[in-house]
């Protein structure tokens, strides 16, 4: 069953002059635009599209990626309002609709704002709201601790962050566990760091350990290859040098050049390390 909002894997069943007809089971036959068409279609190849309402409100396909799908978070910016609420860009033809009545406080164009892609159920149209809370679990979460999950960061607080992870519980990191600059609407891989007895979770932008040791190794990796296959810090540097260039303590940077030095994918150089070719 084709589902608006998401990618489908649906079947071509016809090509007209206007494009490919997509078989879309309950909701009917579906029209991909020629200009989405892969050059090499033919009756009863299956494609990879997403569904949406075009202007006129018909159901329509794309293999365009929006920047999120119903049922997930992303921070959009408004392009225009008018008296039935704000349009957010999220990547399609179509701007995306935040009715009024889903704004945690009125949107303004040019502003970006973190919310959350969802099909109304009265409408069957996919819009978005800024009121977070009410598309986030309320259940305990069955995390571990070091657990790798999706963050979404939502904002700032007096403790930390707040963000949203893998789409479904609020999370908090720490000012004490931030190493990096962080900022509304940016995803990330993170950590947790543990659950607590009162069901909030903590979460941490490194896994402790070795694992911190493995995240910093592509780090450092990039580094190099972005800079010639050359690093003029080392183990002589100050840890605040090591801190402001990469956001880590001397203690991991020295860790996981050992680390690298050992698999042999960099050498040591009286002025710095340089990655291997």
């Amino acid at each position: 069953m084709a589902q608006i909002g998401t990618f489908n894997q649906l079947e071509v069943i016809d090509l007209i002059a206007h494009g490919a007809i997509l078989n879309g089971d309950d909701k009917g036959e579906i029209l991909l635009p020629n200009r989405y068409v892969p050059k090499d279609c033919a009756i009863g190849d299956t494609l990879d599209v997403f569904i949406y309402a075009d202007s006129q409100d018909r159901l329509v396909a794309t293999t365009q990626k929006p920047k999120a799908q119903s049922g997930e978070f992303a921070s959009l910016k408004v392009v225009q309002t008018n008296k039935i609420g704000a349009f957010l860009d999220w990547g399609l033809p179509k701007d995306l609709l935040v009715p009024f009545n889903n704004q945690q406080r009125p949107m303004e164009v040019g502003k970006n704002y973190l919310v959350r892609v969802f099909n109304d159920e009265r409408t069957e149209r996919i819009v978005a709201s800024s009121k977070l809370d009410k598309f986030l679990d309320i259940w305990p979460a069955e995390y571990q601790s070091g657990e790798q999950v999706d963050l979404i960061i939502a904002g700032k607080t007096d403790l930390g962050f707040k963000a949203i992870i893998n789409h479904q519980h609020w999370g908090l990191i720490f000012h004490s566990d931030i190493f990096k600059p962080l900022r509304t609407g940016q995803k990330l891989t993170g950590y947790i760091k543990q659950v607590r007895d009162d069901g909030r979770i903590d979460l941490a932008l490194s896994r402790a350990g070795k694992g911190k040791v493995i995240d910093f190794q592509q780090q450092l990796l990039a580094y190099l290859i972005e800079h010639d296959g050359f690093c003029d810090i080392h183990d002589k540097s100050s840890p605040a040098l090591i801190q402001k260039t990469f956001g880590v303590s001397k203690k991991a940077f020295k860790a996981t050049v050992g680390h690298l030095l050992k698999q042999g994918k960099i050498t040591i150089e009286p002025n710095g390390i340089r990655l291997k070719s």
